[in-house]
């Protein structure tokens, strides 16, 4: 049993979301092969509302390159079938989720 205090609680989640990423490797499913590490650039059209410069207005993020930190496979070590399962990390400040149809590798 884990003790529930808050910094306890918070750390494990925190390492939960980590084990979540796929660290290594490739994801092969439905023909995608992508790994972390690799340099993506979005190709389509993609509003976002959380970009560090245009906070809670809609920002076109079509064209900006970043690097794929975490691909979400699985949760709790169950698989899982993520709708935005790519993370991609553009700067210090700002990172997004994506389908696979919504980056090509640069």
């Amino acid at each position: 049993p884990i003790p529930h205090s808050p910094l306890t609680i918070n750390t494990l989640c925190a390492r939960i979301v980590e084990d979540c990423l796929v660290s290594s490797g490739c994801w092969r499913e439905k023909n995608f092969y992508m790994k972390v590490g690799d340099r993506v650039r979005v190709k389509n059209s993609v509003m976002v509302y959380h970009h560090p410069a245009h906070r809670n207005e809609a920002f076109d993020i079509k064209g900006l390159d970043g690097e794929v930190t975490g691909i979400v496979v699985e949760w709790h070590g169950r698989p899982v079938s993520a709708n935005l399962p790519v993370l991609v990390q553009f700067d210090k400040k700002f990172r997004a989720h994506f389908r696979d149809d919504e980056v090509e590798l640069v």
